[in-house]
């Protein structure tokens, strides 16, 4: 039983995992909606809300709290000038997952994790 059991492990090493998560949050940042399953979009979700809260905050150690999580410099950039100033007035719940269908390949559900 999974009981108190917090997070999906994905069968991949937790260096790995980390790695893909950053990628997507970066992603998601880039280009404000990604498809990928619903299972990775569920578990991303939290980590790119809470880069839109450190760009709203705008001080320089919430962009080098930033820059240490998200790949590109420039999507940082973009999220500090474009993306937090968008959301200043809401108090969260900036992204949403919406259910596409099962992939063809394997039948895995695919979700559009997108910016609100």
């Amino acid at each position: 039983m999974r009981h108190q059991v917090s997070g999906r492990k994905f069968d991949m090493a937790t260096d790995q995992r980390i790695a893909l998560f950053r990628n997507l949050t970066t992603q998601v940042l880039k280009h404000d909606s990604i498809r990928t399953t619903e299972a990775r979009a569920k578990e991303v979700r939290p980590l790119v809300e809470k880069m839109i809260t450190l760009g709203k905050r705008g001080t320089v150690h919430a962009r080098r709290q930033a820059l240490t999580f998200v790949y590109e410099p420039d999507v940082v950039d973009r999220l500090f000038a474009e993306i937090a100033p968008k959301y200043s007035a809401r108090p969260g719940g900036y992204t949403r997952v919406v259910k596409i269908g099962p992939r063809l390949g394997d039948g895995a559900m695919m979700a559009q994790l997108e910016l609100v």
